[in-house]
């Protein structure tokens, strides 16, 4: 795999994902104090604001209508130049519509880059290569993550928020400006069709992601709420636990790609199930606090596991494909961050273990839909030897 870190696109996509989740991970983790301590801002504000978040999301399908005028890499590196500039402003708007407006703007950023770094993965490396890739940007991301909140850590004593989010933001336009000015395509990737696809072909791809979305959100919105109210972890904890998640995943996410290479999308998608399928059941039932912090961490190692949809699809798809229907599943994706969080808030009111329950529940129909992947791969496989014999 040397060489492959030699590829252009390797170094611009490496770069851009780096300065991305820092990006994103400033945002994360300076916006609610200062939503409440600058703006203050309640929870009904704060809720319109995530919700406000999502929204770029849902339309990262008109990504293939804006690469009719600008080509993909250029929106990726201009995207990472968008998230900069809705991160450098939100100490300059210090009021409620402000900082809807930045958050809007950081998420069209972080979200279009997602969805273009994906497509131009699976366009530039090959699929015995791009689980590789996959697994060693997430490593690459799971580092920086580290190095920002460490960053954040030191410059928070000294510096304002307005200052922290100004120069950190500022530092990420350049590299988005860095990103545009950058030309690391080649001549021998196959043009992708610049309109809608959807294929009944695809239904498999189409539900794990959905799926994969709605388990995201189930960790996203009710784990670390248990964390916090049931069993009283501290600020100072969630952030150790975070740092953990990243130390851990840093060495881990390559692994998960090379276990992908070697053993299979099915395999290895049918370990993340099962295994989730335990974890939201003791999310549901443990009582111990060492145990339940055990399980954060082994959700987040899971939720890398999730790399092999995107490679699945590389092999039932066709070349040309790759850009739109990354496009259609980040929406997808998106689609149950407005369904589950409402649904799983009402259920946390009547038994905060129904949402997990639920969880589980999920991962056993997503166990069950990965066992036609082998299939839909050897079917691919037939479909594009007879129209290329």
């Amino acid at each position: 795999m040397q060489n492959v870190k030699k590829d252009r696109m390797f170094i611009f996509l490496a770069v851009m994902s780096i300065v991305t989740t820092m990006g994103f991970q400033v945002w994360r983790t300076l916006f609610n104090n200062f939503a409440v301590d600058v703006v203050g801002l309640g929870g009904n504000h704060i809720g319109v604001i995530q919700s406000v978040r999502e929204v770029p999301g849902f339309l990262a399908l008109l990504v293939v209508f804006v690469t009719l005028v600008i080509k993909e890499h250029r929106l990726s590196a201009l995207s990472v130049a968008v998230l900069g500039i809705g991160i450098s402003f939100t100490g300059i708007f210090p009021s409620y519509t402000g900082l809807i407006f930045t958050t809007l703007l950081m998420s069209f950023g972080f979200h279009y880059f997602e969805t273009t770094n994906q497509s131009l993965t699976l366009q530039y490396f090959d699929k015995h290569t791009s689980p590789w890739v996959f697994g060693k940007m997430r490593s690459y991301s799971a580092a920086s993550a580290i190095i920002i909140g460490l960053v954040l850590l030191l410059a928070s004593s000294y510096f304002s928020y307005v200052v922290m989010f100004g120069i950190l933001g500022g530092l990420i336009i350049i590299a988005g400006i860095w990103g545009m000015l950058q030309n690391p395509t080649r001549g021998d990737i196959v043009p992708q069709a610049k309109k809608m696809i959807l294929r009944k072909r695809y239904s498999i791809y189409y539900f794990l992601t959905f799926m994969a979305g709605a388990r995201r959100q189930i960790f996203v919105a009710f784990a670390v709420f248990l964390l916090v109210e049931k069993f009283q972890f501290s600020v100072k904890e969630i952030t150790i636990l975070f740092m953990l998640n990243n130390a851990i995943n840093y060495f881990l996410s390559p692994l998960i790609g090379k276990a992908i290479i070697r053993f299979g999308e099915q395999k290895v998608l049918s370990v993340e199930y099962l295994s989730l399928i335990f974890v939201f059941i003791a999310y549901a039932t443990v009582e111990s606090k060492a145990i339940i912090a055990v399980l954060y961490i082994l959700d987040h190692i899971f939720f890398n596991f999730s790399m092999g949809i995107r490679t699945f699809f590389q092999k039932v798809g066709d070349p040309d494909h790759m850009a739109p229907t990354m496009a259609v599943g980040f929406t997808i994706n998106h689609l149950a961050a407005v369904v589950i969080p409402v649904l799983g808030g009402l259920a946390w009111i009547v038994d905060y273990r129904i949402p997990f329950i639920a969880g589980a529940i999920m991962s056993l129909i997503s166990l069950i839909a990965v066992q036609y992947i082998t299939r839909s791969i050897r079917k691919a496989d037939l479909r594009h030897a007879s129209l290329t014999g």
